[in-house]
């Protein structure tokens, strides 16, 4: 069987938002095996969006390594170059689709364009390929297991430290929902176990509240499809709802949500962000960021709980 091999060598939100590029893909070459060379620590989710075919487990690039005969189709989903389209290229794919970079001018493609949002990204380099996309394709099923139990998660931890509302705000944020009666967790990864505590120790949490760590990514699925709400940064949980219908009140900054947020349409995600564009890559949280009050996020939760899914008290 013919082989499409898709490389999005990234994180959980970079995949997430290119579902809707390798759905288009494979609807486009029903007769294809679609790989997706991605971490192999994405696997839970990636079988579950049930977008590709198979997993070629790629940490990275430099690091993409297949074993059969050449695809027939290779498409860079990962960035616009020149490394991915190296990698691609060593495979000697008998097509490929890619943005154009000045160090491979034999190799054809759309440029690259700042300041559009990531899902459309990819779908408009498909269609530059001549393949129809549905950018709004972003939906994954919730995990069998889930369980609809009202929670609100909030995850203060995110990326980079430009990107990280600060740890003292996330806990007024927990607190106030707290005082208000509903059940709060704070989740985070295993690396940021010490965050997630620090901010149940100040609102008033005890330690069962602090789940970082504790989940798998199936687990993290779950409880965010069983979710009331879901309050982040612009991190990769907040993709995560996005992907599984859960509401959400999403922190941005420095990157607007017109680059990475929930669509505009769908009022179950607030994207709260102060105007100002910044360097996402600093070491220390935005300025812009800074300017999101925890009275706006407070208030944006409040609408979400009342108005999208009430929490019976």
């Amino acid at each position: 069987m013919a082989v499409t091999l898709a490389l999005r060598a990234l994180g959980l939100g970079d995949f997430l938002t290119a579902v809707p590029a390798l759905r288009a893909l494979r609807t486009a070459r029903p007769e294809h095996r679609l790989v997706l060379a991605a971490p192999e620590w994405l696997r839970p989710i990636i079988e579950l969006s049930g977008a590709v075919d198979e997993l070629l487990p790629t940490p990275g690039l430099g690091a993409l390594r297949w074993p059969g005969p050449r695809p027939a189709l290779a498409v860079n989903l990962h960035g616009r170059g020149p490394e991915s389209i190296g990698d691609l290229l060593a495979l000697r794919p008998r097509h490929l689709i890619t943005h154009r970079h000045a160090r491979y001018p034999g190799v054809d493609g759309p440029e690259w364009a700042y300041g559009t949002h990531e899902v459309t990204r990819w779908c408009r380099l498909l269609e530059f390929a001549g393949i129809t996309s549905s950018p709004g394709a972003l939906g994954i099923p919730a995990p069998p297991e889930t369980e609809y139990d009202g929670r609100i998660l909030v995850h203060p931890g995110a990326s980079t430290a430009a990107c990280r509302w600060p740890a003292d705000r996330f806990a007024t944020v927990a607190a106030a929902l707290r005082r208000a009666g509903h059940r709060v967790l704070i989740t985070g990864s295993a690396d940021e176990y010490d965050l997630a505590r620090e901010v149940a120790h100040h609102a008033g949490l005890p330690e069962t509240a602090v789940t970082a760590g504790r989940y798998t990514l199936r687990e993290l699925a779950a409880a965010v499809a069983g979710a009331a709400l879901v309050i982040s940064g612009d991190t990769g949980i907040g993709h995560l709802a996005t992907a599984l219908g859960t509401p959400s009140v999403l922190v941005f900054g420095p990157n607007p949500p017109s680059w990475w947020g929930p669509p505009p349409d769908r009022p179950e995600h607030r994207a709260l962000w102060s105007g100002q564009l910044g360097d996402p890559f600093a070491d220390t949280p935005d300025p812009g960021l800074l300017l999101i009050s925890t009275d706006e996020v407070l208030d944006a939760a409040k609408d979400q709980l009342a108005v999208l899914l009430p929490i019976p008290r």
